[in-house]
């Protein structure tokens, strides 16, 4: 670990790849790695979420898996962390901004194989599995397949969050109301993740790095890839969420997480009533009756169990009164 001053403010720490600062699950009983103040940024190395190290000569094979690791304890997304902010405790709220994401040098996507509903109803499931590898340029911004395919680049992270305030070992697929495998691609640069607070000390984790994803997730993995830099500075808001929201670069984002997807859309539209009430003083009716008008309803995924749903306000829709 190293930290030294920000240029903006606060301290910047180094959290580096080592087995101490990995893990494959969410537990309030995992120790911090490191503890910081509300303002301080983070800079983090992330491997992908299937334990693939950064280091990779050729991105067109299969990239060497970290070890050692434990079958029980590491069976989720390798998640880099936890993390400790001082003064964090439930009631509050952790804002997470995404200051600065850099890929690493290759990826993976998958589809196929996997016995999961959606695989049965598109006619893919059991079979051989499709596998595209991607060779990474960051600078450029793009990545690029065997066959010559060329994608552009949205970097964002997959998981964000911290446990569930239950103690013992919780898995990292479903996304909770503290965060966790959300799977949004609206979370890139200048984007902050507003999250309720489960723990004392917050003890966040980030890991699941994606290159580029479409909304849905469709195939259960995006373009996955490790991360070489992923920088996030942490900031404490005294009151509690009920679910968690994020401020992309023009427009509000609520969220909704549910094995049903009709009642995911139904939480991150409640969460979208309740900010449009906060930020144009709306009665919750009315706030409904311009919703339809204004709010978009997206798919954030609907593949991790826990399907997902975000409901997105343009800050160009609703002009006129704010609070």
């Amino acid at each position: 670990m190293s930290v030294s001053a920000g240029a903006k403010g606060g301290l910047e720490h180094v959290v580096g790849l080592e087995r101490r600062t990995l893990h494959g699950h969410f537990s309030r009983d995992l120790a911090p790695v490191l503890t910081i103040d509300p303002g301080d940024r983070v800079c983090f190395s992330t491997i992908d979420a299937g334990w693939g190290l950064l280091a990779h000569e050729d991105p067109f094979a299969p990239a060497p898996i970290f070890e050692p690791r434990d079958p029980k304890l590491d069976h989720g997304h390798a998640l880099c962390g936890p993390v400790a902010i001082r003064g964090a405790a439930p009631g509050a709220t952790l804002v997470v901004h995404v200051e600065e994401i850099r890929p690493g040098p290759w990826g993976r996507t998958v589809a196929g194989k996997y016995d999961s509903a959606l695989n049965r109803r598109l006619g893919v499931a059991g079979g051989e599995m499709e596998t595209i590898r991607w060779a990474i340029d960051a600078n450029a911004g793009t990545a690029r397949d065997r066959d010559g395919h060329v994608v552009r680049l949205q970097p964002f992270m997959g998981v964000m969050g911290m446990p569930p305030p239950e103690p013992g070992v919780h898995s990292t697929i479903p996304p909770r109301r503290w965060g966790g495998n959300i799977d949004c691609r609206e979370l890139q640069v200048g984007s902050a993740l507003y999250l309720p607070v489960p723990v004392p000390y917050a003890l966040f984790s980030v890991g699941d790095g994606h290159g580029l994803q479409g909304d849905g997730e469709v195939s259960g993995l995006a373009l996955e890839c490790p991360m070489e830099r992923v920088v996030l500075r942490f900031e404490l808001e005294p009151r509690e969420l009920s679910m968690p929201r994020a401020r992309a670069a023009k427009s509000w984002i609520t969220f909704g997480f549910h094995e049903d997807l009709d009642e995911a859309a139904a939480v991150a539209l409640d969460g979208m009533l309740e900010l449009m009430a906060e930020h144009h003083g709306l009665t919750r009716t009315r706030a409904l009756a311009l919703a339809s008008l204004v709010v978009s309803l997206r798919v954030t995924q609907m593949v991790n169990g826990a399907q997902g749903v975000h409901a997105v306000l343009p800050d160009s829709a609703l002009e006129g009164r704010a609070t």
